[in-house]
């Protein structure tokens, strides 16, 4: 599980990362929302611990920026913070954080909250998961990872991909991809799934292995 607190107390930051390594989690610290963001736009963690005031934005406005994009919505936060008024939790809550731990804080009841909010989001985040060697593809989440990273495909090229993993082995012909992808109503000629194919195995990269070419016929994943 990979843990990203967010946290300008270095003291801190070093502390909850240290505990959290020590209980066996993947766990990367940054201490403002410049370096986060940046690290946000190559993979996703499976949880965040994020303080509200950081010296280049507020963690509220993180917070719901995190809420409102599809590809971050359901990702679980952890606020870490120093405001300890009963109307500043109750906002955090309101606003989609998964749980609210005031400063100072005991390290054994953090990890504790971590597991619990792990453990109720678990389910949601594996449910229908689809893997095929590194790749994995969530169809409730309309999410594709390879090797931990999310790639983002188009909704042709992620509809493809889906037809292909969650049958994997089958090979289809060009005509059956397009009628099931694009319609049986759908005029075209058979290079644009070649096209298709191409540029989702780029998109892959490492996993673009998975599509195989089945000369004569067509296409299948394994």
């Amino acid at each position: 599980m990979k843990i990203w607190c967010i946290e300008d107390d270095i003291n801190i930051n070093n502390l909850v990362v240290y505990a959290l390594e020590s209980s066996g989690y993947d766990v990367q610290g940054f201490v403002n929302f410049y370096e986060f963001d940046i690290a946000m736009k190559n993979e996703k963690p499976d949880l965040i611990i994020l303080d509200v005031m950081l010296p280049d934005k507020d963690g509220m406005e993180i917070l719901q920026g995190l809420r409102e994009k599809p590809s971050t919505s359901d990702i679980p936060v952890i606020m870490l913070t120093a405001k300890t008024a009963e109307s500043d939790k109750v906002r955090a809550l309101d606003m989609g954080a998964d749980d609210y731990v005031p400063k100072p804080f005991g390290v054994m009841e953090l990890i504790s909250r971590v597991r619990a909010v792990l453990r109720r989001v678990t389910p949601k985040n594996t449910e229908e998961l689809i893997v095929c060697h590194n790749v994995s593809v969530s169809p409730s989440r309309h999410r594709v990872d390879v090797d931990g990273v999310t790639i983002e495909l188009t909704l042709k090229e992620y509809n493809l991909l889906y037809l292909l993993v969650s049958n994997q082995g089958q090979v289809f012909s060009r005509k059956q991809l397009m009628d099931k992808v694009w319609g049986d109503s759908y005029v075209g000629e058979s290079r644009t799934i070649d096209m298709h194919i191409k540029t989702l195995r780029q998109k892959l990269e490492a996993g673009g292995d998975i599509i195989k070419t089945v000369r004569g016929v067509g296409y299948k994943a394994e």
